[in-house]
């Protein structure tokens, strides 16, 4: 009898050994994991970073090279996704297109997330006067729908990817900035907040050591959310005219040329079309999952 107690705490002691062993990565990976939907739609972002960087050296035919002995002809073993109305062929200007997209997308995310993520901090952790000079602002800006907002920015600077990347950060500042004030207000009510600041512990040592780490599993999801609907927005603009401007093979431009053919040749509009709604979905699901794994009120 004792040889079977002896036994099962001998398994239970190597289980809890290994368990301890385990990697905090390996358990992110194991959780993710288990969500299929969440997982295959990390898979397509993996993929779709990849293609950012190995795409244009990979396009079988070159994405800005006019054919007019093949315009605006069908899918085909030759041409995949067809050809344009001057013969340049879809499927290779959609690979050139992956960087020039998700670029527009990930710097201006960043850059929002930056400054947003600084003036939460420090709106959540100082409060008073600050904070609510801080708030208001973002008040005023989320006065305006996101899209309208950045209309009216590239008005004054002017269409193009670069001023599309500052637009597209100036209205991602206040998502960031509430959203880590709401963090860090939660962060700062900790007792080993409290107790690190008894001891002495100086304002910048909380806010960047203690507070800020617990507010970056709220940066990762919304990050990653928000680079799904900033491709939308970018193309969208580029869509009006107000963004990447020909022949650059951006997935909102090469929508925008192809809504003269929807009757004629409507692979000219369906395949980038396509590419923007996989990409946006497959980012949202991937963002919606590392939430359920991150957020900690979910575990519990």
């Amino acid at each position: 009898m004792s040889a079977e107690v002896n036994a099962s705490y001998s398994t239970q002691d190597q289980t809890d050994l290994l368990i301890k062993k385990r990697s905090p990565f390996t358990d992110f990976m194991r959780k993710l994991y288990s969500q299929k939907l969440a997982f295959m739609a990390g898979v397509v972002v993996v993929l779709l970073l990849l293609l950012a960087v190995i795409g244009p050296y990979i396009t079988p035919y070159n994405p800005t090279k006019y054919d007019y002995s093949a315009v605006l002809q069908g899918p085909s073993l030759k041409h995949w996704a067809g050809t344009d109305t001057y013969g340049r062929d879809i499927f290779s200007r959609i690979l050139a297109g992956t960087r020039i997209s998700l670029f527009v997308a990930i710097i201006s995310v960043m850059i929002g997330a930056c400054i947003g993520t600084f003036l939460g901090i420090i709106s959540g952790f100082y409060g008073k006067w600050l904070d609510g000079l801080i708030m208001r602002v973002c008040d005023v800006l989320f006065a305006f729908p996101g899209m309208i907002l950045a209309i009216g920015i590239i008005a004054l600077l002017g269409p193009g990817l670069s001023n599309v990347v500052i637009a597209v950060a100036i209205f991602s500042i206040p998502n960031f900035a509430r959203i880590v004030r709401s963090t860090t207000l939660s962060v700062k009510s900790m007792l080993y907040i409290e107790a690190t600041h008894s001891i002495g512990a100086k304002n910048r040592r909380l806010i960047w050591k203690h507070i800020f780490p617990g507010t970056l599993p709220s940066i990762i999801v919304f990050f990653t959310m928000r680079i799904g609907n900033t491709i939308l927005t970018a193309a969208s603009l580029s869509f009006l005219g107000l963004g990447a401007q020909p022949p650059t093979p951006e997935w909102g431009a090469l929508l925008s040329s192809g809504r003269d053919y929807l009757n004629t040749a409507p692979h000219v509009a369906a395949f980038p079309g396509l590419a923007i709604f996989i990409t946006v979905l497959a980012f949202n699901l991937f963002g919606d999952g590392l939430r359920d794994v991150l957020d900690p009120k979910i575990k519990q």
